[in-house]
């Protein structure tokens, strides 16, 4: 069963676990659980993706639940009216905020404008040696996309040097085996906080928020960053 966040006539949205998929893909034909047939069958009713997660991201994911909505919130996202939030953890110390502004390459080679907007809201650095350093330096931040480009977050903060924690293959990969050495931790560290958008139908303004999953509020105890 899915956690849901918000439900009416029209819109659901789900707390989408890390590792799950949103539909059918043909990279993961080895694949048998997705979050739209998970839900479909938990509320008995026909639901459409309004977006995309990737499989490694958790956190709020929006259907809605007929056709009519579904080419409206597809209008929303093409129109970058919606409003989204992330959290991240991410290597090293990142500036107070600042936006990172680098276009990425599609699959055919196209370049896409892609620009994320990011603060920063903790710094910690924890006993845990790693090559030469006797320490290691993370960040949480919240990150803003302002477009919404396959991977863009996770290629952006691997663009400036931070790649977020346990992301494979724009990641560390010595950082990840570290923490999954020390840790047995392998889940990666993005998780989409938040969705604000005026309703399509009514007008009126949703806020909807999906809480931290076990795994990421571990990370961050072991990081020892309050949130």
């Amino acid at each position: 069963m899915l956690d849901i966040l918000y439900q009416d006539e029209d819109l659901i949205a789900v707390n989408k676990p890390h590792g799950l998929l949103v539909h059918r893909s043909s990279i993961a034909a080895d694949t048998s659980e997705f979050a739209l047939q998970i839900l479909r069958n938990q509320i008995q009713k026909t639901v459409y993706p309004a977006h995309r997660l990737d499989r490694k991201t958790g956190g709020v994911l929006l259907f809605s639940l007929n056709k009519e909505m579904d080419a409206l919130t597809q209008q929303l996202f093409a129109n970058k009216v919606m409003q989204k939030s992330y959290l991240a953890v991410v290597r090293g110390f990142t500036e107070d905020q600042g936006t990172i502004d680098y276009a990425l390459r599609k699959e055919n080679g196209a370049l896409q404008d892609a620009v994320t907007h990011f603060k920063t809201l903790s710094r910690t650095e924890i006993d845990l040696p790693l090559g030469k350093f006797t320490t290691s330096r993370y960040s949480l931040v919240e990150a803003n996309p302002e477009t919404g480009r396959m991977h863009q977050i996770r290629k952006h903060f691997a663009h400036i040097f931070h790649p977020i924690l346990a992301d494979r293959p724009h990641g560390c990969n010595k950082q990840n085996k570290l923490w999954k050495d020390r840790f047995d931790m392998d889940t990666m560290m993005l998780h989409a906080q938040t969705l604000q958008f005026l309703h399509p139908r009514t007008n009126a303004p949703i806020h909807i928020q999906a809480p931290l999953q076990p795994e990421f509020l571990r990370v961050l105890n072991l990081l020892n960053i309050a949130i």
